[in-house]
């Protein structure tokens, strides 16, 4: 059976505004754990106006889709694939492995959640390539949570076949007219209702479009 994978994430912060942004920020979180300066844009405003709309229903999320980079990518001369960003994930909840920032991107397998958030130590380790001088160990800044590999889908499932779902039940109605791989794209770890997940898991025994 393959190793448990720890996946990175930002900690919720006990300040007012980082807390109401901690779901919409991932890639300013990632941005400032690189250079310690976190950038906000009218486009991280607006994120944080829908988080409000995830914090009313988060009891409907039940699934994930969580990016990580098939190709490994060199920073500060260490192979780092991937830090995401999520600490609603509870212990045996299911995600889809997405293949992210590569010619074709898309859905690539299934795994669980096996341990909820906890505290990412390498933060406090100046010799670690995820090392972060501002976070504090009496308020950590980053965390992680692990996942256990569970299957490859039956097919991959490529992101421009998501995107054709996407705009037909954008138009007419379906399960994947508000999913955020579309709505909130720059997610990198990104929640699925129920309904999202069981109907992209279908798409991997029907052909594709």
């Amino acid at each position: 059976m393959p190793p448990k994978k720890r996946t990175r994430s930002s900690a919720k912060s006990t300040k007012h505004t980082d807390a109401d942004a901690q779901h919409s920020e991932v890639s300013e979180d990632v941005a400032q754990h690189k250079t310690g300066k976190r950038n906000r844009s009218a486009a991280v405003k607006s994120d944080v106006e829908k988080n409000k709309d995830d914090d009313a229903c988060k009891s409907s999320y039940s699934h994930w889709l969580m990016k990580s980079e098939p190709e490994s990518r060199i920073e500060n001369g260490v192979d780092v694939k991937a830090r995401n960003f999520m600490r609603d994930m509870k212990v045996g909840q299911q995600a889809f492995f997405y293949h992210s920032n590569c010619k074709e991107p898309g859905i690539a397998g299934l795994m669980k959640i096996v341990k909820e958030a906890y505290v990412d130590h390498t933060q406090f380790d100046k010799k670690d390539v995820h090392y972060d001088p501002s976070s504090k160990v009496d308020n950590p800044k980053w965390s992680m949570v692990d996942v256990q590999f569970e299957r490859m889908t039956e097919r991959f499932i490529p992101l421009a076949e998501l995107k054709k779902y996407h705009l037909q039940h954008k138009a007419k109605g379906g399960p994947l007219k508000d999913m955020a791989l579309f709505t909130r794209a720059r997610l990198s770890v990104q929640p699925l209702t129920a309904e999202e997940f069981d109907f992209v898991l279908s798409l991997e025994n029907e052909d594709p479009i």
